[in-house]
């Protein structure tokens, strides 16, 4: 059994990190406060190639697994970027998983070189207000007439709406009451949003507030059936697919924070003297940091379970989930501890640990929540009946 990261991964874990060092924490402190979407960030890792690493070559990317992918995504949020430098590279570089295997060969040539260079942004469109984790009875509806679908309804929390060209959008294309399975009738369309048929609305947030997340409003958006993903009726399934790699990455995301957060705090606890002594020399401030160390390297090795299992195209759905649970969890511990460290400090935005806090918080509720995870777990599993 090899745990150990080949040459080239260890290359791309470096030359990330060595990119990295232009955008310090005040960097991303100053963006999070103005509501500024980091653009100068967001080109000079196109420019690198990275947006296009798990994009097939012949589509203009490197080629690479989730493995690669993730291990990028890690060392943005490690290097104090967090999640408003990983979310802004995120949908690039997973978001166009489904299209990279479901889409038709025209969809693959169109959109994947643009989006591996950094031109194209896409969103992801799949929650809705009244529906929440329930994506088997979301409304936004697509009637399709000719070759044209008309697309109507809302959804919520779409991230990089206001960035994005195109939305990959999980609409009904058969009413609930007329399929046999709830997860039938669901279609993938990867939509224009920037039309006026859509309105794009910020949603207020706690933090991460580089990058905007949005309701939006379909309004007899025309799409041209071209622009669907694979066959009508099967979205919930390429969705489902894609979900997997989405939990490795932000694993690999949370992780990236609490590893940057743990750093803080041990600085911090080497250099702070208070009673004549470091305050590290303090087991009560010594043993949290401990545990986080030990949570975040148990929830890095279910990462790269997950990671090899998905790129050997084996079954990874316990592990994805369980990677992603256990990651956030360990994340926001470590945040949390890193506060806790700092004493009144860590309250202050000037040591950056209160904006950790807040972003890997979010970690615990998207995209899928901890508890919606442990549902997965003991039903899927254990084998425990279903709770919902």
């Amino acid at each position: 059994m090899d745990f150990e990261l080949t040459n080239e991964q260890h290359l791309i874990k470096q030359s990330v990190a060595k990119l990295c060092l232009d955008y310090p924490d005040e960097y991303w402190s100053q963006k999070d406060t103005d509501h500024e979407f980091p653009w100068d960030f967001y080109n000079t890792v196109a420019a690198a190639g990275w947006l296009g690493i798990a994009i097939p070559e012949e589509y203009g990317g490197s080629g690479q697994g989730i493995t690669e992918a993730s291990l990028v995504l890690e060392q943005v949020a490690a290097s104090g970027a967090a999640m408003n430098g990983a979310t802004a590279l995120h949908l690039s570089i997973f978001g166009m998983h489904p299209v990279v295997k479901y889409g038709s060969e025209d969809m693959k040539q169109k959109y994947l070189p643009r989006v591996a260079s950094g031109e194209l942004h896409v969103a992801f469109g799949v929650t809705e207000p009244d529906a929440g984790s329930d994506t088997t009875s979301i409304i936004t509806a697509a009637s399709l007439e000719g070759d044209i679908y008309t697309v109507k309804g809302r959804k919520v929390w779409t991230t990089k709406a206001i960035e994005s060209e195109r939305v990959l959008l999980l609409v009904r294309t058969t009413p609930k009451d007329k399929v046999k399975r709830r997860t039938d009738g669901l279609t993938l369309l990867l939509a224009e949003l920037q039309r006026p048929e859509v309105s794009i609305s910020p949603i207020p947030k706690l933090g991460r507030n580089a990058v905007a997340t949005c309701e939006v409003v379909y309004d007899d958006l025309p799409v041209h059936v071209t622009d669907r993903v694979g066959e009508e009726g099967q979205g919930f399934r390429y969705i489902i697919d894609g979900m997997n790699a989405e939990r490795i990455l932000i694993a690999s995301e949370a992780l990236g924070i609490g590893r940057v957060a743990l750093r803080r705090a041990v600085d911090y606890a080497n250099e702070r003297v208070v009673f004549g002594r470091p305050i590290g020399k303090n087991q009560g401030i010594a043993f949290p940091l401990a545990e986080a160390k030990m949570r975040l390297d148990a929830a890095e090795l279910m990462i790269r379970k997950a990671s090899w299992l998905i790129d050997n195209d084996q079954p990874c759905g316990e592990y994805a989930n369980s990677a992603k649970w256990l990651a956030a969890d360990a994340a926001f511990f470590t945040a949390d501890r890193a506060m806790q460290t700092h004493g009144g400090y860590g309250y202050a935005k000037e040591y950056h640990v209160e904006r950790y806090w807040r972003e890997a918080r979010l970690m615990k509720i998207a995209p899928v929540s901890q508890e919606m995870i442990q549902n997965y777990i003991s039903h899927q599993v254990l084998g425990l009946p279903k709770s919902y």
